[in-house]
């Protein structure tokens, strides 16, 4: 559904925004793009968009370039922006309609506006003035227009900043809803929001791209394959020196006191390695109850801590990115740069 080949963006000539990047997104894929502050994450989906040009590569949407063909490329996008473009004072039955004249949207206007409000739950709010709904009302109106016209491709900046946790379980739902039938790009600061609707993570830090992956598989990769945490009711040094001795055990890393007379270890194993079975009996041998014993997987909060601390050397173990196209358009004018950077 979307292509992104050896993407650069250059400002003032020099600084790169983003660094020869290259991903592909499949349809009906949720992917979640995720970037510290000043990382090329808004920049690319500015550019994905068709709102900046490129200083290099190619943008694909549905086999459409987004420069050469942007008419056709755009139909197939959904776009919505950290702050929804909303008209305060319109009633979202009017704005939804002014959306839908504006895209130039060759449906039945009148059921296609149904559908989507239907879609999204505002059916109760169509003859309300935007400015008069909740915060978690408005995001939905939002999520409304970018659904206007039924793009292929939806793209979404931040859509549960500023709610409350109610809503924003609910937009978590909506989002997996809409799923099933489109290709979402999910961009939030708010990790549990990716984790929890996201089946796929891209990090990009300092314009390069750093992971790609499964949240899962990323957390196994940084964790460690075949790690585990132990929590143990006995004595500190002896209980180390006791898993330590078991034949598989790498290593063990005293994690500290998490209860009252209990000490919690990361025990790491060697590959292909099971030794859950020989840890229970020779705890249980001298009477140390194991009171919790699970993998030690990393929550999407840690991954993401440990690439950007790690970046320079994860991006070194990146596989090397095809070679560079020809320039699909010149870099724009100072002015508009420095407008790109500041939004950056």
């Amino acid at each position: 559904m979307l292509e992104v080949k050896n993407l650069t963006k250059c400002y003032h000539g020099k600084i790169k925004a983003v660094d020869n990047i290259s991903f592909s997104v499949r349809e009906g894929e949720i992917l979640g793009f995720l970037g510290p502050n000043g990382a090329g994450k808004s920049t690319t989906m500015n550019i994905v968009t068709g709102y900046l040009s490129a200083t290099e590569g190619t943008v694909l949407i549905d086999g459409k370039d987004i420069l050469e063909e942007p008419n056709a490329a755009k139909r197939k996008i959904g776009y919505l922006p950290e702050h929804p473009p909303l008209y305060m004072d319109m009633t979202v039955r009017e704005y939804l309609t002014f959306i839908f004249d504006l895209k130039k949207v060759d449906l039945p206007r009148e059921a296609h506006i149904r559908e989507i409000a239907a879609l999204v739950r505002i059916n109760d709010v169509m003859d309300r003035v935007i400015k008069h709904c909740s915060k978690g009302y408005q995001q939905r109106v939002g999520i409304a227009q970018a659904l206007i016209g039924n793009p292929e491709l939806l793209i979404l900046d931040e859509p549960t900043v500023g709610l409350d946790p109610t809503q924003i379980i609910e937009i978590r739902k909506l989002i997996t809803h809409l799923g099933r039938n489109h290709t979402v790009i999910l961009s939030s600061h708010i990790l549990s929001d990716v984790q929890a609707v996201c089946e796929r993570v891209l990090v990009i830090n300092k314009g390069r791209i750093i992971a790609d992956g499964a949240p899962d598989d990323l957390s196994r990769q940084l964790a460690g394959a075949n790690a585990m945490v132990v929590r143990v009711a006995g004595p500190e040094r002896d209980v180390h020196k006791l898993i330590r001795t078991i034949p598989g055990v790498k290593a063990v890393n005293l994690l500290g006191k998490r209860e009252k007379n209990a000490v919690e270890f990361s025990v790491e194993v060697a590959q292909d390695e099971d030794v859950r079975g020989e840890i229970f009996r020779r705890l249980a041998e001298r009477n140390w109850p194991i009171l919790m014993m699970q993998p030690n997987e990393l929550t999407l909060e840690q991954i993401f801590v440990r690439l950007i601390e790690g970046g320079d050397d994860l991006v070194a173990r990146q596989p090397a990115a095809p070679a560079a196209q020809e320039p699909a358009a010149e870099a724009p004018a100072a002015q508009e740069s420095e407008r790109e950077a500041e939004n950056e």
